[in-house]
């Protein structure tokens, strides 16, 4: 049996345009118009699933994608920094943001740290070795990057160093436990301009 993920990132929204820790804001009217003209760009999945936030649920639906929030394929939880630019917070608290970009345990904003994200999307994939199929799963960048650290088995202190472009994909196909790996992927747009308008930011 070979099971097939392809991890899609979400359309651009205000917080990833400005290094914005995600607060839970829209998609914005460029990002969703090239959601809408990517629809039909996937092959047909046996499976939807969606991380719980609001742009990735509004890039599944402008895909044409009828998705389940799967609370495993949630977003990095960054605690009270949520809704503040990364500028903002490395001006009040320098140390604490060099220690989160380089430390993978480091939690002390109050949220998930970078392991406890990795290994949750690893046990969900872990979920998926005995199954068969093909799964679509519009998730937060930082889901893609964990899935990418679990799957090739890297150290977790290259999760920052993985950049996940908006509306891209990222495929897995795996069998007996072992994945292989096709990265970031542009979705197809009726316009045939992929949307790399704005690139991933750690904050958005």
């Amino acid at each position: 049996m070979t099971s097939r993920v392809t991890f899609v990132s979400p359309a651009t929204s205000p917080s990833l345009r400005c290094a914005r820790f995600y607060d839970g804001d829209s998609v914005d009217a460029v990002g969703a118009a090239r959601a809408r003209s990517a629809a039909g760009s996937l092959r047909s999945p046996g499976l939807v699933l969606t991380s719980p936030s609001v742009r990735c649920r509004e890039t599944a639906a402008a895909l044409g994608l009828d998705g389940a929030q799967t609370p495993e394929l949630g977003g990095l939880d960054v605690g009270r920094w949520r809704g503040r630019t990364l500028e903002e917070v490395a001006a009040a608290d320098p140390e604490a943001v060099g220690r989160w970009l380089s430390d993978p345990d480091w939690a002390a904003h109050g949220g998930e740290s970078v392991r406890d994200a990795c290994e949750r999307v690893g046990r969900w994939l872990e979920s998926l070795r005995d199954s068969d199929g093909r799964t679509v799963a519009v998730v937060e960048p930082e889901v893609v990057r964990a899935a990418v650290v679990q799957v090739l088995g890297l150290p977790t202190a290259v999760f920052w160093r993985l950049d996940v472009p908006p509306l891209t994909a990222t495929e897995l196909s795996g069998r007996a436990g072992r994945w292989n790996l096709r990265l970031g992927q542009p979705l197809a747009t009726s316009d045939g301009i992929p949307d790399t308008a704005a690139g991933s930011t750690s904050a958005g």
